[in-house]
Formats: C-alpha cells, structure tokens, sequence
C-alpha cells in the first residue's frame, strides 16, 4: 500500500493508474476508523481495482467550541485497518498541503445544506463541500464512496457533483451499527458507559417512527413527537425530524419519499443517525 503526502503526487499516482485501464474508488475519512469505514473501503475494493483512502481531519467544518482539537487521531491504527481491508493507496496531506497560506477560496453549499445541520452548524457543510471537491481534485478518481449515516453531508456532495458537473459516481454505503443498534461514530468513543446506553434512544427513535409510519401514520408532527419522545433521556435535540428525503424540505404530511435525522447529544458527543421511512 502507497502512502502519499501532497495532492501532486497523488494526484499523478491515480492519472497513471486509469491510464493503464484501472478503475479507481476513493474513500474519504477524518481517520479515527472503525467498521463502519471500513465497510466503504470494502466496497470500493469489490468496485474498482485501486482504492484510495484519504485521511484529513479538515479544520473548516468544525465551528467555535467544537471538537476540533480533541477530534481522535489514530493514524497508524487506521493505516493497518485500511491495508487489511485492500485499500491500495492512502492519502494524508498536511493542513497546508489542503489550506496554503492565504488560501480563502470555498465552495458555497448547495440549498440542500440550508435547513437540519445548516441551522445549528452554520458553516459546517461549506466546509465539508470545499475539502471534498478539493479531494476530487487530488484524487481524480472514478467512484467515491461515503457513508449513509452522514445523510445530509452525502445529500451535498450529490447536489455539488451534479451543479459542478465533477466526473465522479457517487456511491452511498449502509449505516453500520452495533449489535445494539448504536450507528458507528469516531465520536462514539467520546460516551462514558451510561452516556452509551442514554445513546440507543437515536435508533429506537428511529426505529419508532419507522413502525408507526409502516402502520399508516402521515403526519409528520406526529412522527416527530414519537421521536421526541423516545429522546428525553439524552442532554439535548438539535433536531429529530421528518422531511423529503432529496430536498430535505419539511410538509405537515410526510412526503413520498421520506427520511427520519436526529442530532442529539449524550455527554460528550454530538451524535446523528437517520432512517428512510419511504
């Protein structure tokens, strides 16, 4: 497995190899992985001939008081989880590799970022879009492949590929959860062992308005109350919603085509999840 530092040098690696007929998937992450990650990088690796796992903890998507600087870095652990997974190449540049002195050009987010973690992370979603076009960018590669969890996040990227028209196919993995049905989260290991079990609401929540939408239930404030209710028992909501699952956009009845998010935070952590109801 290669390890590359600076986007010239990757970006030559990944031309030379789709010059020679092989197809390319990237994986990009902030490090920290666990299985959820890796359950990407296997995808890619089914897809494509090379896999290029990119490692950067990107600095403009964490606002003021956020855990930027307690952000976990693991990174010999994640190079061996990823070279066990089959990834062929892994690309970790420096803060000034992506972010040059004096660099203030950013990507502005589609409006697909406005509402749910535009509202309670404002800038959070520039950020995201700017370091993964600027990936693309290093990483000329022909899939890329992210996490359903960060349903949002892959809502943007989708929008920004399309309106940018960047050559890449999208691909989105499954949310990997534990035996318990916690979603995988780098943050997770933030939970104290009582903060883990107030942390199973997120998915019982979902779970519950899942089951009463199955059973006929149209209305989202009812959804949404169902949600609400199964999370007393975490420190806050940002939000525990019901909205079209391309637009995000909220409707007192739930639209066609439908996806439960929360925010939430348990002790330490900020945690999301989500699940289609449509």
């Amino acid at each position: 497995m290669q390890l590359f530092r600076t986007c010239a040098t990757m970006h030559e690696a990944v031309v030379k190899a789709r010059a020679r007929g092989r197809r390319v998937g990237v994986v990009p992450t902030m490090g920290a992985l666990h299985e959820g990650h890796l359950s990407l990088v296997r995808a890619s690796v089914e897809r494509c001939d090379e896999t290029v796992v990119t490692i950067f903890v990107n600095p403009t998507q964490f606002g003021p008081g956020e855990d930027l600087a307690k952000y976990p870095r693991t990174f010999d652990e994640d190079i061996a989880r990823v070279e066990a997974a089959g990834a062929t190449m892994v690309f970790a540049p420096s803060n000034e590799e992506m972010y040059p002195s004096g660099a203030s050009t950013f990507v502005e987010p589609p409006s697909v970022a406005i509402p749910l973690e535009g509202k309670f992370r404002p800038g959070h979603l520039r950020g995201v879009a700017t370091i993964v076009l600027k990936l693309f960018h290093a990483v000329p590669a022909d899939v890329a492949i992210f996490g359903r969890k960060d349903y949002q996040q892959f809502k943007v990227i989708e929008a920004m590929v399309r309106d940018l028209n960047v050559a890449i196919e999208l691909v989105a993995g499954e949310t990997v959860r534990e035996s318990d049905g916690l979603a995988m989260s780098s943050r997770n290991r933030y939970l104290s062992s009582d903060d883990r079990v107030r942390a199973l609401s997120l998915s019982r929540a979902l779970s519950i308005a899942h089951e009463a939408y199955r059973q006929g239930e149209r209305s989202t404030a009812a959804l949404e109350a169902l949600m609400s209710e199964e999370l007393r028992g975490v420190d806050s909501v940002d939000y525990a919603s019901v909205v079209d699952a391309d637009t995000l956009q909220r409707y007192d009845i739930v639209p066609p085509k439908a996806v439960a998010l929360i925010a939430a935070r348990v002790g330490g952590a900020r945690l999301i999840d989500n699940r289609t109801l449509s």
